[in-house]
């Protein structure tokens, strides 16, 4: 009966069709990679490419790869092609001649549900528009006058983790210094961005934590980057809905932070203005006394 099944098989015109496709798909591939001159590239499977030959530690595959491939190898982690560069000379080379042509980032999902779909300089396509915001960033936000405008508040942090270290080791307590170093450092940004710091009752950093869960899905593996008609499995998942609900979050968080910045710059407008009226009036107080006074 299974002989039988699978000689119906054979002859069913649908099935020899996707046979056919699925030659003719291979084919055109390899007729494609021939007529390029690319780099060399280990051998890959049809359909997860190189991702197997990564292993667990992806840094020494990637050295024995280049070890045996040369310094410049192609890989293709799904249907991604991927350039590998493990020698200065290539990097060099990559950022001085040919900067232009690698200046673009990967538009991946993360980058799509939480970054804007990369509208910011950090992964923004190059242009004039990205040539506009990495110059109002580096003049408003990484001139040396506006970082060693807060020298004081990571000098304070530092301070604080230190002592802090030293009191838990006269404790003889255990020190997580990944903990440490996140809240030491969500407090220096949330300080420089907030003006206060931002924590829960237990110590615990709010703006960590949502910054931590952010890196966390970004660096995540998504099944849609390395497979695009696989995208639709990331919300099955519950990884495109995660994603979304973070952005959501850092973007009421960014509200609220712009909200507290107006309201206190409003408020010193207010005080300011009455500062100067105060000083007028004093001024014309002093005036008529000076004027009574010459008088009598």
């Amino acid at each position: 009966m299974e002989l039988l099944n699978l000689s119906n098989l054979s002859t069913n015109p649908l099935f020899l069709s996707l046979i056919l496709l699925l030659c003719l798909f291979i084919r055109l591939k390899l007729a494609k990679g021939k007529d390029l001159n690319l780099p060399p590239s280990p051998p890959k499977l049809l359909i997860i490419g190189n991702i197997h030959q990564l292993g667990k530690l992806p840094p020494r595959s990637l050295r024995d790869l280049s070890n045996k491939y040369g310094p410049l190898l192609l890989l293709r982690l799904g249907s991604n092609p991927t350039l590998v560069a493990s020698s200065a000379d290539m990097v060099r080379e990559i950022v001085k001649s040919h900067d232009i042509a690698f200046s673009d980032r990967p538009r991946t999902a993360a980058v799509k549900h939480m970054l804007y779909e990369s509208k910011g300089m950090g992964f923004g396509p190059y242009g004039e528009f990205w040539r506009q915001v990495r110059k109002m960033s580096i003049v408003e936000l990484f001139s040396h006058q506006r970082v060693h405008s807060f020298q004081f508040v990571r000098d304070e942090e530092v301070g604080a983790l230190i002592n802090k270290i030293q009191s838990t080791c006269l404790k003889a307590d255990p020190i997580n210094l990944t903990k440490m170093l996140m809240v030491v450092s969500s407090n220096i940004v949330s300080r420089c961005v907030c003006s206060q710091k931002i924590e829960e009752e237990d110590g615990r950093s709010k703006f960590g934590e949502l910054v931590r869960r952010l890196v966390v899905l970004f660096t995540g593996f998504c099944i849609g980057d390395m497979f695009p008609y696989l995208r639709w499995a990331d919300v099955l998942t519950g990884y495109i809905p995660r994603m979304k609900a973070v952005s959501a979050e850092m973007d009421a968080f960014l509200d609220q932070v712009i909200q507290e910045h107006r309201a206190l710059e409003s408020r010193a407008q207010v005080t300011q203005r009455r500062t100067l009226s105060q000083s007028s009036i004093s001024s014309r107080r002093m005036a008529c006394l000076a004027t009574s006074h010459k008088t009598t």
